[in-house]
Order: structure tokens, then sequence, then C-alpha cells
């Protein structure tokens, strides 16, 4: 695949107050969202916060109450099958059926999407090949690995190479090697032009990958930038303090949160805490203010073992912009026919 020319095209997505109702859930609550050609998008938000929703109406799969959305530069209520001509969406669970093989899955979509017999074995093949999936292409899918399955069905929805492709936690239950593979057929796919609009439980995962970020919380969109802008916004590092003794943590946390006037977060780890610590008005020096922190933790008789100063992670990012932390998927809105 050649990079596709983005001069002169419409972004690939813009979005204008998108609302949906459900009873007496407010899913979205006034989106707006612009995504140009050619990049990674991510798009956060914990449970229930209107993610899938934005999706099934940006496919074409709902209608939106009020506002507006171009795809590609047509309109998701009244351009539907430009737009679905154009585009793909790989959801959370494979779309294939376990009794084929992972070739006759392929072909079988092919034909489906209108190309000829030879046609649709050729670009078979080369998706097989692409995604490492060629030795087991004779084998019925059922067997495969969860991460092979991954595979096969991005690659099924790649069949005709997509304009933009919506991926909805494409690595969900994936072990560390599956879902590092996925991530380089992400950035193959931006690469030759594809826009790729991503949902991800993982953190991590849109960190690697998304160029722009937009985190959408309660049905509205709360902060959107690059990753390093994200964390800027919530703080100028983070501190980790790990004790000596955890019956001193809730002491140490008493201490902490007044002497750097913020909330410290209880790590999982008994003897450890953190928070984000904010750059004063007055230009205060960070290490500075934790230097004096350390210091009133000695006064207070606390034993500390590290403590270390660090960048906000982009999960301390979402947790500050969102309240929540981003826990396993789920469905944010009833379904809803086309």
């Amino acid at each position: 695949m050649s990079k596709k020319s983005m001069a002169g095209d419409h972004p690939a997505i813009e979005a204008h107050d998108l609302v949906k109702v459900y009873g007496e859930n407010r899913a979205l609550d006034g989106i707006d969202l612009t995504v140009r050609r050619g990049q990674v998008f991510g798009f956060l938000g914990p449970n229930g916060a209107g993610k899938t929703t934005t999706i099934r109406i940006l496919a074409t799969l709902t209608r939106p109450d009020s506002g507006t959305a171009r795809v590609l530069g047509h309109d998701v209520i009244s351009e539907r099958d430009a737009i679905r001509a154009r585009v793909a969406v790989t959801g959370q669970f494979a779309a294939l059926d376990e009794d084929l093989t992972g070739y006759e899955n392929l072909i079988i979509l092919g034909r489906l999407n209108g190309l000829s017999g030879a046609a649709g074995k050729q670009r078979a093949d080369d998706l097989l090949a692409a995604f490492e999936l060629t030795g087991a292409a004779g084998r019925p899918v059922g067997g495969y690995s969860g991460g092979m399955r991954r595979r096969l069905d991005i690659a099924a929805s790649l069949i005709v190479t997509p304009d933009l492709l919506f991926l909805d936690e494409p690595t969900t239950g994936l072990d560390p090697r599956s879902r590092s593979q996925v991530w380089e057929l992400i950035r193959q796919i931006a690469t030759a032009g594809t826009t790729v609009l991503l949902t991800t439980q993982y953190l991590e995962e849109a960190d690697q990958l998304a160029e722009r970020i937009a985190v959408i919380d309660h049905g509205r969109i709360v902060a959107e930038g690059t990753s390093a802008q994200l964390k800027s916004r919530v703080g100028s590092g983070t501190l980790h303090v790990r004790l000596l003794d955890g019956d001193q943590r809730p002491r140490a946390q008493q201490v902490l949160a007044g002497a750097l006037e913020g909330t410290v977060h209880l790590a999982a780890d008994p003897l450890a805490l953190s928070m984000l610590v904010a750059t004063p008005a007055d230009g205060t020096d960070v290490g500075r203010m934790v230097g004096r922190a350390m210091i009133q933790l000695a006064e207070a008789r606390v034993g500390v073992a590290e403590v270390a100063l660090g960048q906000p992670s982009l999960d301390e990012a979402f947790l500050a912009l969102t309240g929540h932390t981003a826990g396993p998927a789920t469905t944010d809105h009833q379904d809803v026919n086309a």
C-alpha cells in the first residue's frame, strides 16, 4: 500500500455537538471531535463514558439525536452508503467463523466485498503473509490462539483497504507478545494512509500509538491533545514514595497531602504512595517542595525507603482528568439498529 495524498482532503472525522440519549441516560452530551487523515487517534474514557456510542454514530450504525457528523466528507445520516463503502469496524470480539479456516474466512469476506475469485485469493494470501498467519491459513479458526484470532480479525477488516478503520479495544485479553504484534500492525496500517480511530482500556497502548488523544467522560470531551500535553495538564511530576513500615502509610498520606496540597493515592503495594505534584503559581521549584515534604515525613517519624519524582504517566493523567481509572471494556449504550 502506498501513502495516500492528504492535500486538500476533508478531515477524516468532523463531529459537532453530537447528542445521543437512551431513556434516562444521556450517552453523548455535545461531542465535538476532529480527526485529521492518516493518523492514529486515541479515544479514551472510563466505562460508560460514550466511546462506543460515538463510534456507532460515526460508523453509521446509530443515528444521533442532534448535532452533525461528517466522515471522510460525507454526512452520517444522509450519506451512509458512501461512508460504509470506505470504512471498516473491528469490534472487541472477533467476527469470524470458527469452523472455517483462516484462509476460507478471508476468501468469503473478499467475495462479499465484491472481489473476484482470483483477486480475493490474492488478497487473502497477501494479508495472511503480512499478518504472519500463512502457516495457520489452513487450520480452523477455532484452534487459533487469542493473538492469532485478533490479527486475523484485523486482516478481515482490511480485505478492501479502508480509508478509516475503527478499532474498538483491539488487544483486550492478549498476552504482551501478541499485543506488541498488533501494535506494529496498527502502525503499518496508519503509515500506509489509513486513518485509525482507536479506543482502548490500555493507556500504554494509546501512549505508544496515538498521535493525538481525546478523553471522554460522561458524554463530553474533557481533554484533547498529544500524550505529552495531557500529562503536562495534570501536574509537573508524580511523586512515588515507598515506606519502611506499611502501618505508617496513613500518617504518610496525611503529611504528604498537607505538605504538597494534593490528593495522595495508595498503591496496590502496601508500602507505596503516589501523588501528582503541580508547580505552584509563585513558581516554587517542585524538587524543593518535595524535599521539604520529605523533611516533614522525617519529623513525623515516618521511615522512607525510596522516593522518586518523575513525569506523570498517561494513567495518572487519565485518573486526574476523569476521576476514574481505565477499567475493562463494557458497552456504554443499549443496542440500537441503524
